[in-house]
């Protein structure tokens, strides 16, 4: 899939080392669409979403660096970065 054409989703701290990658680029579409194809991708990321379907608190969601976000309906366009990173990374 061409880049260009796609969501590039960034793996950082624990969840880089669970999908065993450094990212991975998926179709465009919402936050819940992209978490699916992490987990279908990374099965060692299965525990992304809670049984009620939010974000589990383990993890941040980040567009293009620039603002952390929650919501799952929030769709992604082509060229866009999704950084996931582990709530207790910091310093």
């Amino acid at each position: 899939m061409d880049q260009r054409d796609s969501v590039v989703i960034e793996f950082f701290g624990i969840p880089r080392q669970q999908a065993g990658r450094p990212d991975l680029a998926v179709p465009p579409g919402t936050l819940a669409q992209l978490l699916q194809s992490i987990q279908q991708a990374c099965p060692k990321l299965k525990e992304l979403r809670q049984p009620d379907g939010r974000l589990s608190p383990h993890y941040l969601l980040s567009i293009n660096g620039d603002q952390f976000v929650t919501d799952l309906q929030q769709k992604l366009r082509p060229g866009d970065r999704l950084l996931l990173l582990s709530a207790d990374a910091g310093g």
